[in-house]
This record gives C-alpha cells, structure tokens and sequence, in this order.
C-alpha cells in the first residue's frame, strides 16, 4: 500500500506542466462532502484561494468562501460563492463568480464502508459578457460560465479509499458573451458568442494517508464533456465547436496539516494528463495551487 501511495504522489507532482494544458473544472470537482470532520462541532468555515495558469498567458485567482452545516449524522449542506480574478495581455477583469448550495446525505456505515450523495445547484452572478475598453472578453477572463446548473453525485467510502461519480447538468443559460476570434490578433481563443455549454460527467479516485498531524490525499479525476459546445455566429445560426467535447484527466495531490482540534490548513497541486481539443470555456489549466483555511466550531 505504502509503495502504492508513493506512486500516485510522484505521478501526481511529477508532470511537466509546461506541456499539460486544461483542467476543464466547471464546478463539480471542487465540490464535495458538507459534512464536519471534527466530530465536536456542527459548523465549518473555509476561507481559500486558487491560482492557476491558463491558455493565451492569462493567469487567474479564485477565491472562495464556503459554509457547511452538519444537521445530523446523515445530512449536512453547504453554501459557497466565489470570486474570480483573471489578467494577460494587458488585459484584466475581477467579479462576483457563482454560489453553490449543496446538500449532503450519508447512508449507514457498514464494515469501513459506506455510501453518500449529494445534489446541489449553480447559480452564476455575471452573464460572462463583461468587456475591456467596450471589446469583448474570451470566456478565459469570464468570472462565470453564466449558466444555472444542477449537481448531482454519489461518493463510495471503503477504508481509506474514496470513489466519486457526479454530473453537472446546464438547466439554464444566461451567457451573454459577444466574443468573435479575430486570427490577426490571437489565435489562443475560440468564438463563444452566446456560448451554451454541455453536461460533464466526473469519476475520481482518491486515496487517504494520515499521521498524526498530516494527511496526503492523491487523486486522479476523469472529466467527460458530454457533447460539443455550441456559439451563435455571425449569421445568427448555432455553430458547434468541433473538438470541445471528450476526455480530460486530471491529477491532484491534497495535502493538510491540522493546527489544532478545529482549525487546519490544506493545499491543492493538480495538473492535467489528458485534455479535450478544444477548451472554449475558458476553464483551461497548466496547473492550479490553492491555499484553504479551515476552522470548525
């Protein structure tokens, strides 16, 4: 198991990221269990923020807070708005990104084993139309996908092995996004006028090493977009973006260290393995680090 566990950790942190590109995370890999780990306490805060290099030289910032409630040994939900930050090209935009409410329920434990779900929804504060001096933006510099989405998904606990399988289903779409490429001045991004993106599909495997004070979380994720992105063109018909479909896996290593009974904190490092074509939403990804205070009281 021990020569396991370092494989995945050299895997994971291993990859030359000046060759990987996108880790096409709309939502649903960052989000997960409500529940309070301290068995104490009934409230957990987490205070965060992610960095990540993306297509064209844009880096991004994304903040994050987030409020989980434990209702019962079952059932715990959780509240979460981000802000997002993005600059390159002496270009920047910083805004409002989306609010997540998620609700978590937790079936019998049986055998170091056991079974959750969870569903939660998307809601996005911008229409992804924001502009630099009245030009449009790629969906790149875009705070949020602008669309309304469902969540749903389902987590297999067996010893210190985690198994989740989720969806994230577009059920409503407010992008407002007027960018055209224009080849003379990049190449980097696609069209995504009136962008409409389609479901993912997630599969991701993590295992837990834990010591007294640390714990190291090697995961690998599967993404599948579920079908072509579409934009509206010039001629006011719906054009698919060929390639924008497919597989991308990603690889990431969690790491926290506990400060104390109800406070810790916890890094992320992922970078991707696989990546679809074409990226048009914006979501592309060299790497990401992010930095997570946790206190639960």
């Amino acid at each position: 198991m021990k020569k396991l566990f370092l494989s995945l950790l050299l895997l994971t942190i291993g990859v030359q990221t000046s060759n990987a590109q996108g880790c096409s995370d709309a939502g649903i890999c960052s989000i997960g269990n409500s529940f309070v780990t301290e068995k104490s306490t009934k409230n957990l805060i987490e205070l965060g923020a992610v960095y990540g290099v993306g297509d064209g030289d844009v880096t991004s910032v994304t903040g994050y807070a987030t409020y989980s409630r434990e209702f019962s040994k079952s059932l715990a939900m959780s509240v979460k708005v981000t802000y997002f930050s993005a600059s390159g090209n002496n270009v920047s935009n910083s805004q409002l990104g989306d609010a997540y409410l998620i609700g978590n329920y937790k079936f019998a434990e049986k055998d170091q084993k056991q079974w959750s779900a969870l569903v939660g929804f998307k809601i996005p504060f911008t229409s992804a139309d924001a502009k630099s001096d009245g030009f449009p933006l790629p969906m790149d510099y875009q705070a949020s996908l602008g669309t309304y989405d469902l969540i749903v998904g389902t987590n297999y606990h067996m010893a210190k092995w985690d198994f989740n399988a989720g969806l994230q289903l577009p059920i409503g779409n407010n992008n407002k996004n007027s960018y055209f490429a224009n080849p003379l001045v990049s190449t980097d991004f696609v069209s995504t006028n009136l962008f409409e993106r389609k479901p993912d599909a997630l599969f991701r495997t993590t295992y837990t090493y834990v010591t007294t004070k640390w714990s190291f979380k090697p995961n690998v994720l599967f993404i599948y977009h579920l079908g072509e992105d579409t934009f509206q063109n010039t001629l006011g018909s719906r054009e698919n973006i060929k390639g924008s479909d497919g597989l991308t896996i990603n690889g990431n290593l969690i790491t926290a260290y506990q400060l104390n009974a109800n406070n810790s904190l916890e890094l992320s490092l992922a970078t991707p393995f696989l990546v679809r074509k074409e990226r048009p939403d914006g979501l592309t990804r060299a790497f990401t680090a992010g930095l997570t205070y946790k206190m639960s009281f």
